[in-house]
């Protein structure tokens, strides 16, 4: 897939369904700096939910902002997909009220 200027994406990473945040924890050693629960662990990972899991995947520190752009684009175009699906619905309604009318 070739994206703007020309830079080519790999199929399948133009759209990602999920969303992507910080994951806050503890490692579960005892002299970790986490053990007090104040400062936790973080990392970055995409959360999305596979066969009614939620599951979390991740992201190296260079990843982050790519999987974030996908994210975005996955709903922007559902957003899109959203509102031409309610046209139709829309527009299904109007014609089957006005064959009613014709009767």
């Amino acid at each position: 897939m070739v994206g703007m200027a020309g830079k080519t994406k790999p199929p399948g990473e133009a759209m990602v369904r999920g969303s992507v945040v910080v994951h806050r924890r503890r490692c579960g050693k005892v002299n970790c700096r986490c053990a007090d629960g104040e400062s936790l662990h973080e990392s970055v990972v995409l959360s999305y939910s596979e066969d009614g899991k939620t599951r979390f995947l991740m992201l190296p520190a260079g990843e982050a902002a790519r999987v974030r752009a996908a994210v975005e684009a996955y709903r922007s175009e559902r957003a899109r997909l959203d509102e031409a699906a309610e046209a139709g619905r829309a527009a299904l309604v109007a014609r089957l009220s006005q064959a009613r009318g014709r009767r």
